[in-house]
């Protein structure tokens, strides 16, 4: 238990701009597992060691990679604060690229349409 480290105990500078791995457990065109008929348009998976306040893995969506992946090394552009849930959502790019507020919004939108959040970015 020594090496997981609570999300909450990390700061924004602590995330935004750093390399993470993450496991892909939701890849491109998978079922949501509780809102159906949803399916996720982009990658979606968790970061091992880090527990988010839902005592759950860190989740992650992936930007910027248009087939389905198992694993993924990437930089944490932005973080999804979440107003009226218990956790945050990361977002991570590939190749550096950058997004902006509107696209992570348009990009995320399938399963963020229920929060109400506000955008985090570096």
């Amino acid at each position: 238990m020594n090496d997981l480290k609570l999300n909450s105990d990390l700061r924004k500078e602590e995330i935004i701009g750093k390399i993470f791995t993450v496991t892909i457990d939701r890849p491109i065109g998978s079922e949501h597992p509780k809102r159906i008929n949803i399916k996720y348009p982009i990658n979606y998976g968790y970061i091992e060691g880090i527990i988010a306040p839902d005592c759950e893995e860190q989740d992650v969506y992936i930007l910027g990679i248009d087939y389905p992946l198992k694993q993924f090394t990437g930089k944490i552009i932005a973080i999804i604060h979440r107003l009226n849930d218990v956790e945050d959502k990361w977002v991570m790019a590939a190749n550096d690229k950058k997004y902006s507020e509107a696209e992570i919004k348009r990009l995320t939108y399938f399963q963020e349409q229920f929060y109400k959040s506000i955008i985090i970015l570096w």
